[in-house]
C-alpha cells in the first residue's frame, strides 16, 4: 500500500516545479529535500521580491510561501502582500502559505482570498506531501478541463457558423450532439419525433430543423395540441366548410395553411382518437377533407411532432396508435432532462439573467446543486422572478429562493457533471464542494470512487508523521 502511495506521490510531483519562498536557509533545503525525492523541482527564493522575480524568469506549478521575510517581523503582512502579489499576477497559481500558529487566522483569511491552503510549522511531512499533490492533480485537471472546453467552444462555434441554432444555448455534449444531429436530418423531407419531458426545449429543436430544411421559406405553423379542445382539434388542424356545425365558417386549416412548408405539432399524445387516424392519413398520402366537406385536399407540409409522453405505453394502454407512431417515429430526436445536462445549467442561467444583473457565487452554487424538475422553463422564470425581486443587480441564492428538494444522504443522486461542475466552483476543495451538494465529505468521496472520478487524496486518511 504505501508503495503504491509512493508511486501516486511520484506520478504526481515528477516534471513538476514548486518555488519555495522563505528566509530561511533550513526550510528551504528541508523542502527541497522532502519534495525532490517524490521527483519535483525544487526553485529556493529568500524573499519576496528573488520569489516574484522567479517567477518572472520561468514557469513554476506551485508557490510554498512563508508568511514573514525578516528575522524581525512577526505580523505576517510580508506575506499578505506577497499572496496578493502573486494572485495579482498569477491568478490560477496554487499557492500554500507556510504560518506560524500564531498566523492562523491570517492564513484562514488569505485562503478565504484564493490562497489554496495552509500549513502550519513544524509541518507533517505526510500531509503536506498530500497537499502538494493534490494541489498539483487539480492543477492538471483544471488544464485538462480548460482544454475540453476549449475543444467544446470550437466545435460549438462551427456548428454554429455552419448552421443556424436559433440561438440555441448550450455548452454539454448531450446537447452538442443533440442539435448536430437535428442539422444533419433537417433537410431530409421526412417526419421527425422530438421527446422530452415538459420544458427541457423541444420547440427550439424544431425550430432549429425547421430552420435548416429546404422548406424554411415556406410557412411553420405551430400547434399545441395540448390547449386545443377535443371538439375543436379536428376543425383547427383540417379546417371547417360553411354549416359543418351551428354557426360554422369555411376556414382553412393548419395542415392546409402549413402547405409547402412545416407543421409542428406539440403534445402530440393529447391527439383524440378520430384525430390520430386523420394524421395517420395525412402522413401515408398527404390527403384530408375539411370538416363536413367531401372534398379531398393534399398538403405537402412537412410534420414534425414533440410529445412529453410515453407513446409506446400509451399505445400497450389502448391510447396512442401503434402505425401512427412508426410512422412518426422515422427520426427520434429526444431531449435531455436539464438535470442531466448539468454543463447548461449556469450558460442558460446568465442568457435568462435582466441587462445588467450578475449572479453570486452563492446562486451559482444553488442554480448548479438544484435539480429543475420543470427544466429550463423553470429555470428562466427563477431566474426572471430573482431578477424582478433583487434590491440590488447581484442575484444571490436567497433571491431565487429554491425549494428545498430532499435527497438521499449518500448522493446516489448526484451525477458525474454535478460532482464536476461542484469541483469546478469550488476550486477543487472537497470539501466545500461536498457543502454545495449537500453532502458529508466522505460520501463525496464514496460516490467519487464509484463514479471512476480521480479521487484527490484525503489528508485526513493520510497517517501522519512529523517533519
Amino acid at each position: 500500500m504505501k508503495d503504491k502511495q509512493d508511486q501516486g506521490l511520484r506520478d504526481s510531483l515528477s516534471d513538476r516545479t514548486v518555488l519555495v519562498i522563505d528566509d530561511s536557509e533550513a526550510v528551504r533545503t528541508a523542502l527541497d529535500v522532502l519534495l525532490s525525492m517524490h521527483g519535483a523541482r525544487v526553485i529556493g527564493a529568500d524573499s519576496a521580491a528573488a520569489g516574484m522575480d522567479a517567477l518572472t524568469r520561468e514557469p513554476v506549478d506551485l508557490v510554498v510561501q512563508d508568511m514573514n521575510f525578516r528575522r524581525e517581523a512577526t505580523s505576517g503582512e510580508e506575506g499578505v502582500t506577497l499572496f496578493r502579489q502573486i494572485r495579482t499576477q498569477h491568478p490560477d497559481l496554487p499557492v500554500i502559505l507556510l504560518t506560524a500558529w500564531t498566523h492562523l487566522e491570517t492564513a484562514v483569511e488569505l485562503v478565504k482570498a484564493g490562497a489554496s491552503d495552509y500549513v502550519a510549522k513544524p509541518w507533517d511531512n505526510a500531509r503536506l506531501l498530500t497537499t502538494v499533490r493534490n494541489l498539483l492533480d487539480l492543477q492538471t485537471a483544471r488544464a485538462e478541463n480548460r482544454a475540453i472546453r476549449r475543444q467544446r467552444a470550437a466545435a460549438r462555434a462551427e456548428l454554429a457558423g455552419r448552421f443556424n441554432l436559433n440561438g440555441l444555448v448550450y455548452e454539454s455534449d448531450a446537447m452538442h450532439a443533440l442539435a448536430s444531429m437535428a442539422v444533419r436530418i433537417a433537410h431530409a423531407d421526412v417526419p421527425v419525433l422530438i421527446s422530452g419531458p415538459n420544458g427541457a426545449g423541444k420547440e427550439i429543436i424544431a425550430d432549429i430543423v425547421q430552420a435548416n430544411s429546404t422548406g424554411r421559406d415556406g410557412p411553420y405553423v405551430k400547434v399545441n395540441l395540448g390547449a386545443l379542445p377535443d371538439t375543436l382539434m379536428e376543425a383547427e388542424l383540417f379546417g371547417t366548410e360553411a354549416g359543418a356545425f351551428t354557426g360554422a365558417k369555411a376556414r382553412t386549416g393548419r395542415f392546409e395553411a402549413a402547405d409547402g412548408g412545416t407543421i409542428f405539432l406539440d403534445e402530440l399524445g393529447n391527439l383524440s382518437p378520430m384525430g390520430q387516424a386523420k394524421l395517420l392519413r395525412v402522413l401515408q398520402t398527404g390527403e384530408f377533407e375539411r370538416l363536413g366537406s367531401n372534398t379531398t385536399r393534399r398538403t405537402r407540409a412537412r410534420i414534425i411532432a414533440a410529445t412529453n409522453a410515453n407513446l409506446p405505453q400509451l399505445i400497450r394502454d389502448g391510447r396512442f396508435r401503434e402505425d401512427l407512431f412508426y410512422r412518426l417515429n422515422v427520426i427520434e430526436l429526444e431531449v435531455p432532462a436539464l438535470a442531466a445536462r448539468q454543463d447548461d445549467i449556469l450558460p442558460l442561467a446568465r442568457h435568462f439573467l435582466e441587462p445588467g444583473f450578475t449572479l453570486a457565487p452563492d446562486a451559482l452554487r444553488a442554480l448548479a446543486r438544484y435539480h429543475w424538475p420543470g427544466n429550463v422553463r423553470e429555470l428562466r422564470n427563477a431566474i426572471h422572478r430573482a431578477c424582478l425581486l433583487s434590491v440590488e443587480t447581484v442575484v444571490t441564492a436567497r433571491a431565487l429562493a429554491l425549494p428545498v428538494v430532499p435527497e438521499p444522504a449518500d448522493g446516489s443522486h448526484i451525477g458525474r457533471e454535478a460532482i464536476e461542475q461542484a469541483l469546478l466552483l469550488a476550486d477543487g476543495v472537497v470539501a466545500h464542494a461536498a457543502r454545495d451538494l449537500g453532502l458529508s465529505r466522505q460520501a463525496l468521496y464514496r460516490r467519487m470512487e464509484k463514479l471512476g472520478l480521480k479521487t484527490p487524496v484525503d489528508p485526513g486518511r493520510t497517517s501522519a508523521t512529523n517533519g
